[in-house]
């Protein structure tokens, strides 16, 4: 069995786990809210049709925060149109995704939804088709107090209290050719400049997330960010990133795919300081990782402007789980600058929780990874020392066959590792000489023989992860294997 060791030590902090890096995304896309978050007449509807099975599942998965409303939808969004009286609001054309909105879900139903699923919202302004007034308008709506004509509006229609979003992106992708209202990066950076410092006007304690590159391998990446930047530097409080990664039968590369996200998010990292040198500011620009996720049909059906069509609803199985894994170990490992990261999305579309109309919801293999990590990633990820085997990859060249995070909390240390080796299992030795407490120990791990095993509606229970107690020798290094194509979470009590 091939072998691996990672050397722990709590006095090595990369910086906090903050709650925002197990984020969510809810776009007016396919099925995600219509018969996905929002069904009236379902079985498990509430009053005002909500599924509670999808909260139930939301709330276990440990969701932390969720952007609102998109995604490309955003760029060609009137909010106007999804406040007052439902049978009131206007059926439009979605450009973004041809399909038809009706707005029977807009602000009050996602914010009534967001309430109930514990989670914080982080709004999108439209920077596609409109601009600073409506953006600032929506701001007023939402959080002013009231006394004025949009404040008093919200409070008319139902919501007497301001609703207090502090967390705002100024439009989505606006580097990519695709998203309606497209700029160049000297346009956007000036419409991200001047929308921030108005809305910083009407409510100066919101954060805002200017628009970074749609992934790394745009044309314009690195140029895009230093040009944005140097724009709306003062005004902005993140720079987001985007990236999705599907498997075209190159298993061994796809395994590695986090390889490309750590180099994403150095390039990001290294940009927004280089501005931050050249403007000689003090701030550091932090990191909204607010799109990711493993995505295979990133084409779709269009055309037809039918309501919520089935679009993306990829089937996710045991590898995809474990790439997602990987994905959230790249997140901790730069938990300094990572400050919100939101896997998209939420329900049906390239999601954890899949849902049929009238009918049942189910977790996807994905599902796990995420909740395991925002159940048990507490309090500082750790700089970890591995030494692993390794394999050349088409895709990324020579990467190790393990990789690993740590967190340290009040209760203990948490190993995060996935194997990416697809034949083998390898032996992980944790190193404890830094933790001479350690009483016990509890491993989960996903795996199966069969990489393609997938959870569905008729077998909802396929893939389902496996816990354990390892057994532990004071003042001895703790072994554990880890399968071929496993993702492993270890649990060391102190």
């Amino acid at each position: 069995m091939k072998t691996a060791t990672l050397i722990l030590d709590p006095a090595f902090r990369v910086g906090p786990v903050r709650p925002r890096l197990f984020g969510s995304f809810v776009e007016h896309m396919g099925r995600c809210v219509y018969t996905g978050i929002y069904e009236p007449g379902h079985p498990r509807a509430d009053a005002d049709g909500l599924r509670e099975d999808v909260l139930a599942l939301t709330r276990e998965m440990g969701v932390s925060v969720v952007r609102y409303p998109g995604g490309n939808f955003v760029s060609g969004y009137r909010w106007e149109d999804g406040v007052g009286p439902v049978e009131e609001r206007p059926a439009r054309l979605d450009l973004a995704w041809q399909s038809l909105e009706t707005n029977a879900f807009g602000l009050h139903e996602f914010m009534t939804w967001a309430d109930r699923a514990g989670v914080e919202p982080m709004m999108a302004v439209n920077l596609g088709t409109r601009g600073v007034q409506e953006a600032v308008d929506l701001l007023e709506y939402c959080n002013h107090p009231g006394g004025t004509a949009l404040s008093d509006r919200r409070v008319k229609n139902g919501r007497a209290e301001p609703y207090g979003i502090g967390l705002w992106c100024l439009g989505n992708e606006m580097d990519g050719p695709w998203q309606i209202g497209h700029k160049t990066a000297t346009e956007y950076g000036r419409l991200a400049q001047e929308t921030g410092k108005a809305m910083k006007l009407v409510d100066p304690s919101v954060e805002l997330v200017a628009c970074g590159s749609s992934n790394g391998h745009m044309p314009t990446f690195g140029s895009w960010e230093a040009t944005v930047l140097e724009h709306c530097y003062d005004e902005a409080d993140y720079v987001s990133l985007h990236a999705y990664y599907g498997q075209d039968g190159d298993l061994p590369s796809f395994l590695a795919s986090a390889v490309d996200m750590d180099a994403f998010i150095d390039g990001v990292i290294a940009t927004a300081d280089h501005v931050r040198a050249k403007l000689r500011k003090s701030k550091r620009i932090q990191l909204s990782f607010d799109e990711w996720n493993v995505w295979y049909t990133d084409s779709f059906e269009g055309g037809t402007w039918e309501q919520a069509p089935r679009m993306s609803e990829d089937l996710f199985n045991v590898a995809d789980a474990v790439v997602v894994g990987n994905l959230l170990i790249s997140l901790l490992k730069h938990a300094d600058r990572v400050g919100v990261a939101c896997q998209a999305q939420l329900a049906n579309l390239l999601a954890p929780i899949r849902t049929e109309p009238g009918g049942p919801a189910w977790r996807q293999t994905i599902f796990h990874p995420f909740a395991h990590a925002a159940a048990y990633a507490k309090g500082d990820a750790l700089r970890v020392v591995l030494d692993a085997p390794r394999v050349e990859t088409a895709k990324y060249g020579d990467v190790p066959l393990v990789d690993a995070v740590a967190t340290h909390d009040d209760d203990g240390v948490t190993v995060f590792a996935v194997n990416r080796d697809v034949e083998e299992s390898v032996g992980l030795t944790l190193d404890l000489r830094a933790l001479p407490g350690v009483r016990s120990a509890e491993r989960i791990v996903l795996s199966d023989a069969d990489t393609g095993a997938a959870n569905t509606e008729a077998e909802p229970g396929r893939v389902t992860p496996q816990r354990s107690e390892v057994p532990v020798r004071a003042g001895e290094p703790l072994l554990v294997e880890l399968p071929p194509v496993s993702w492993n979470v270890i649990r060391l009590t102190v």
